[in-house]
């Protein structure tokens, strides 16, 4: 088969079908940006659980005289030293097979950093640091095992709670992954239009020229020498819509890198080497749905 034969017939067929040509390119550039995104959204969820699962503390928090009044494990009054102390040695003994560091938090340092993280709320000029309570701040050598810290030490005399800022985390991982999902069923509504654009624009491309083909027929051209122009047409119709789609995600990467990481710092976003992993993946998804949809459709129209 010669190449030039193939290049024209594409040129034909993209010509003669060319508003539902554009159609294709579009609905296949947003099905595969959004699945692009959706591959990302997972990338970037699990480098932010190996990023703050790391870095996040289970805190041992003591009582104070206050939490006498509200809390009944605190009945007794405020947390002596020596009960501190016990804590301290409890921690200790799980250290190193489950405590990574463990750091105490005077009453004094913790009101100062309660401060610092809120200047300007009101409760400044009414609480004292004999409110906030004084903690052991742990870290895990895995954090999935906050469990054992739970069980060694809640209900502990003197201690008020224990308490795990992964569960802080996990609301905002479960936002991504709500996205993630939300980004994967839309990606397949796109893909199944997508889908249908093929077909029809399949279906037409060989109807206007099913005279070309006869003749081809005639002179005993095979299914496949008759069955390539049309599939590589489809090809290339994903093909730019797939290069659409990557263009979108390194836009979106440019923005995010350029713009959404100086504001949000606390979230430790993935780079740009993830979205050039994903396009080959783009690329070969869009023209191998493209090239299989076309010869399905065309399996009936070249058995008439």
């Amino acid at each position: 088969m010669r190449a030039q034969f193939v290049l024209s017939e594409i040129g034909v067929g993209l010509r003669r079908n060319l508003t539902m040509t554009i159609a294709v390119v579009v609905s296949v550039a947003l099905s595969l940006a959004l699945a692009g995104a959706s591959l990302l959204v997972r990338d970037q969820v699990n480098s932010m659980k190996g990023y703050w699962y790391d870095k996040v503390e289970v805190s041992v928090y003591f009582c104070t005289k206050a939490d006498a009044k509200t809390a009944p494990q605190c009945a007794n009054g405020a947390a002596t030293q020596d009960q501190i102390d016990a804590v301290g040695a409890g921690l200790d003994q799980l250290t190193p097979s489950v405590v990574k560091t463990k750091t105490f938090e005077t009453q004094a340092e913790a009101y100062k950093h309660w401060k610092d993280m809120n200047p300007d709320s009101a409760l400044v000029q009414v609480l004292g640091a004999d409110a906030i309570p004084a903690s052991w701040r742990v870290k895990l050598q895995d954090p999935t095992r906050y469990d054992i810290i739970q069980s060694a030490f809640a209900g502990k005399p003197g201690v008020r709670s224990v308490e795990d800022q992964r569960k802080i985390l996990e609301n905002l991982f479960g936002l991504l992954n709500g996205l993630q999902t939300a980004a994967f069923v839309i990606m397949l509504l796109m893909l199944s239009v997508a889908l249908l654009l093929i077909v029809n624009t399949v279906r037409v491309s060989a109807f206007s020229r099913r005279r070309e083909t006869g003749i081809m027929r005639l002179v005993g051209a095979s299914n496949f020498y008759v069955q390539m122009p049309f599939i590589a047409e489809a090809a290339f119709a994903a093909l730019l819509g797939a290069v659409l789609a990557s263009g979108l995600l390194l836009l979106a990467n440019f923005g995010v890198q350029h713009w959404l990481a100086s504001r949000v710092q606390f979230i430790h976003f993935i780079g740009l080497s993830s979205v050039l992993q994903v396009i080959p993946l783009l690329i070969v998804a869009g023209m191998g749905m493209a090239a299989v949809a076309a010869f399905l459709t065309l399996r009936k129209y070249l058995k008439v």
